[in-house]
């Protein structure tokens, strides 16, 4: 009987058999199965909740000053739809993250137990007002604000890299989706078509890692469109050239005014 003298021999050794510890717990799990999995699934719930509210997963922003000072600083991107192009900037209303499930019980919740701010949390579009965002180290040209006219879309999705924020304005890199694995920076874009101007970075400072990195980058893209002749820097043809010149000779003016008087 092999089991009975190696059981003789550890008795004789004065040592008591150690328990499997892992195997009481499987045993346990398998007694108590659903009851673990309710702990289980009651952990991951609460952690998600945890986590999004500490970091607004699902919470609508309607102006810049709503957002959390650590989004600026770490540039996250968010989403959100065109409405209208200004002047000066885009209006852009917040689009949050929508998790299945989750994000319906968590504005409930929400609702339940916190007053918020009108339109923050409203899964419609009524009360919510769009953010102000200015394309950062960019100046447009009316040119440039007509293509953006004519190739943004009322509704259409955009990603808006946080780069700063003044007051109620956000400078950010602004990009489009172009097929399921390539997207379009629109700071980029209009200055490699000669339709904007690279201005300082609002908001960074000069000497600070980001502003070079970024400021640099669209110098880049300024340079190309300046060295192929694009949009404001594209330069008129040698008869368009020769005719100017003509034209503000001042014999060719005194000759015009001759056959005036005449």
């Amino acid at each position: 009987m092999p089991e009975s003298r190696s059981e003789a021999e550890t008795d004789e050794k004065g040592e008591k058999p150690s328990k499997n510890i892992i195997s009481v717990i499987s045993q346990f799990a398998d007694d108590h199965l659903t009851f673990v999995r309710n702990i289980s699934t009651g952990l991951a719930i609460a952690g998600v909740i945890v986590i999004s509210r500490s970091i607004k997963l699902m919470t609508r922003f309607g102006v810049a000053s709503e957002i959390p000072a650590r989004f600026i600083e770490n540039n996250v991107s968010l989403r959100g739809r065109v409405q209208t192009i200004t002047e000066r900037a885009l209006e852009v209303e917040h689009v949050p993250i929508y998790i299945p499930l989750l994000s319906p019980c968590w504005l409930k919740l929400v609702r339940i137990f916190t007053v918020p701010p009108s339109g923050l949390l409203s899964s419609g579009g009524g009360g919510v007002f769009p953010l102000a965002v200015r394309l950062a180290g960019v100046e447009l040209t009316p040119e440039g604000r007509a293509w953006l006219e004519q190739h943004l879309s009322p509704a259409q999705t955009v990603w808006l890299k946080l780069v700063s924020r003044e007051e109620e304005t956000l400078h950010c890199l602004v990009s489009v989706r172009r097929g399921s694995l390539r997207s379009l920076c629109l700071n980029d874009e209009v200055l490699r078509l000669g339709l904007a101007r690279t201005v300082p970075v609002s908001g960074l400072h000069p000497q600070s890692r980001l502003y070079l990195r970024l400021h640099q980058r669209l110098l880049r893209a300024e340079v190309k469109a300046e060295r192929k002749g694009r949009g404001m820097w594209k330069e008129d043809s040698l008869w368009e050239r020769t005719s100017q010149a003509v034209r503000e000779n001042s014999l060719v003016r005194l000759i015009r005014r001759i056959f005036k008087w005449t």
